[in-house]
């Protein structure tokens, strides 16, 4: 028999597919408060969420006579016709989120708009209007959400852990806070104040306070433009990786998404500069025209559809690419500071405003837990002041400042020289101009244990181990050789004869062959045996040697010189076994490596990912002796 559900039943499986565990109901609020355009927001949760959350805001409000109808399924503010589904700029628009949140938990919703003299105050349990009356409360939004899952215990039943749920709602906000560090946002879990944003525009100073600093320092910033779609945001030097892609959090036009396309560009961008394993930090903010993605292809809006993937990913690829070759991703020797203080956040430098101390009227408790902990952690600071070895601290703070008088002097200059340069979509995240490291800045100074070359440029010292430059070097002639349709090659008086196992030279065959794309010129000469006639031209007969060795013994079938990828792994081992060793290098010699370093595309790593540069900046030079 078919049958038509009860709407009641209809709401709690529709339910379903929006609220998933307490963060799908912090994620809807949060993103109804931004598209409100409120510039601070709170959210607060207990047990996970599971017992106690909510979001308070000052934004736009919703009209009293709109307030029930905000709570019907499929009513919305944000779009109209199907026509406004390929301009959406809004992160919520189904109008799903408020319906959806009232079937399954207990709500109350206190409003007001600016222009409105009183507010109102709907109480809803299980989809079931308890209370609509008027009353008078400050401007814009607020929700609480309690007992989530009331009346569906099974759903219930398979949450997880309280901390569990916290750890994604932490994730989530954590996010949020750089995708609108135009707005300030506190998180207060189970009464403790987690962290709070100063809502000053500065998406740097939201990581070093939301995530940590060792994150921040790391930190590359990323600005490009191409094929109308800007890429921003800040990537870490090649250092500094994680075996994780934790630290991977992607924005499109203001909207946290998982996103393959995007994660393959970046990690394109790194193939040959991190090891296997490893994974950079990166927040990557994409501005691209509404109509040129779907974001209507996931019941949460966790992921985005481009209309050209390949281009998404190519453009992500040059930008991370372009950062990758500034000074700044240079590896750097730093002394480790123990006197460094803990930087939270800008927090307990903003006192509470009379507007901010009516904001958790639900919950008064609310008020008195921060102010407890704002006491707690002053006195703790206090307390542990005398501990602290002053002169070490006042140089550590006044080179904290100097960085980021430096930051902000960079950030406006952009700011002025970029302005009008792009669209009005890509002006959303301000990072500083991207500058490409300039070798001919550097002074030779010498080599040491006939491995290190030592620089130095007005404000740094350089190590280049002149093995892995070499590497790099090298490998990239080759493949550049591999790319080209007319090969140079030098023709050698003695052939350079291959003396091949049986079983190698069936499997090889075809792949020897294949070496004429990078230059080399061979040909059968007996059962098991290739003469060499040509190589490379950038080859010494030494390195060719090698490089053949190396190939010959590590091609393992015929297939396997046709996929690029296996193949350029097996060119970088193959190049390693080329590389010179051990040699003390001439000024001249070391300039010309300088050189041809410099017309790499990734100079700074080998193809295996090793560093081919280390950096120590002046002043920590200065500090390791005491000057500073």
């Amino acid at each position: 028999m078919i049958r038509v559900l009860e709407k009641h039943v209809a709401d709690k499986i529709a339910a379903g597919e929006v609220v998933e565990r307490p963060l799908s109901v912090v994620k809807e609020l949060v993103e109804n408060a931004v598209d409100a355009g409120a510039s601070s927001i709170t959210i607060e949760i207990k047990n996970g969420g599971k017992s106690y959350i909510r979001v308070t805001d000052n934004g736009s409000g919703i009209h009293q006579d709109e307030v029930l109808l905000a709570f019907m399924r499929h009513a919305t503010s944000k779009i109209a016709t199907d026509a406004d589904l390929l301009e959406i700029h809004t992160l919520g628009f189904r109008g799903e989120a408020l319906a959806s949140i009232a079937a399954v938990s207990r709500v109350e919703l206190l409003t007001k708009q600016a222009a409105s003299k009183l507010g109102k105050r709907v109480s809803i349990a299980g989809g079931t209007i308890l209370e609509n009356i008027e009353t008078g409360c400050p401007d814009g939004t607020t929700i609480v959400v309690t007992n989530l899952f009331f009346n569906t215990p099974a759903r219930l039943k398979f949450l997880k852990s309280d901390k569990a749920e916290s750890s994604v709602i932490i994730d989530f906000l954590s996010q949020m806070t750089l995708a609108y560090p135009e707005i300030r946002i506190r998180f207060i879990n189970n009464g403790n104040i987690l962290f709070a944003t100063n809502g000053k525009g500065d998406v740097h100073n939201n990581i070093l306070t939301v995530y940590s600093r060792e994150i921040a320092d790391s930190l590359i910033p990323v600005h490009f433009v191409q094929e109308e779609i800007s890429v921003s945001g800040y990537i870490s030097s090649p250092s500094v990786s994680n075996t994780t892609r934790r630290n991977q959090i992607f924005f499109v036009n203001g909207r946290i998404v998982n996103s393959r396309v995007i994660e393959k560009g970046v990690s394109d961008a790194y193939s040959d500069r991190l090891f296997a394993g490893r994974h950079p930090s990166a927040f990557l903010f994409l501005e691209i025209a509404p109509n040129k993605l779907d974001v209507n292809i996931h019941p949460n809006k966790k992921e985005v559809k481009f209309d050209n993937n390949a281009l998404v990913t190519a453009v992500v690829k040059s930008a991370v690419t372009e950062a990758l070759t500034t000074k700044e991703a240079i590896p750097q020797v730093k002394e480790k500071n123990i006197f460094r203080m803990k930087e939270n956040s800008d927090y307990y430098a903003m006192p509470l405003s009379k507007q901010e101390s009516q904001e958790v009227f639900f919950n008064k408790e609310s008020v008195e837990a921060e102010k407890n902990t704002e006491r707690e952690t002053v006195q703790e600071v206090k307390a542990a002041a005398p501990q602290l070895d002053i002169k070490s601290l006042l140089s550590t703070m006044r080179a904290e400042e100097i960085k980021k008088e430096e930051k902000k002097a960079a950030v406006q200059q952009f700011e002025k020289t970029e302005k009008g340069a792009a669209p009005a979509i890509f002006a959303s995240i301000k990072t500083p101009a991207v500058k490409p490291f300039d070798f001919s800045e550097l002074c030779v100074i010498g080599s040491v244990f006939s491995t290190y070359i030592l620089l130095s440029d007005t404000e740094s010292l350089y190590l280049i181990d002149q093995h892995a430059a070499h590497e790099r070097v090298f490998f990239e002639k080759l493949l550049a050789e591999y790319e080209q349709e007319e090969k140079v090659k030098q023709p050698i008086l003695i052939p350079l004869i291959l003396n091949l196992p049986y079983g190698v030279k069936e499997n090889a065959g075809e792949s020897l062959k294949q070496l004429e794309t990078f230059g080399f010129e061979i040909e059968e000469f007996g059962p098991k045996t290739y003469a060499v006639k040509a190589i490379p031209m950038f080859m010494s007969l030494s390195e060719a040697e090698d490089f053949l060795h190396y190939f010959t013994e590590n091609v393992s079938d015929d297939s396997m010189i046709y996929d690029q990828n296996k193949l350029e792994k097996l060119m970088m081992s193959a190049c390693k076994a080329a590389v010179k060793g051990g040699d003390l290098l001439q000024r001249e010699e070391i300039e010309a490596l300088l050189a041809e370093l410099s017309s790499c595309k990734n100079p700074f790593s080998c193809p295996h990912g090793r560093p081919t540069f280390l950096r120590m900046k002046k002043y920590e030079i200065e500090k390791m002796f005491k000057r500073v």
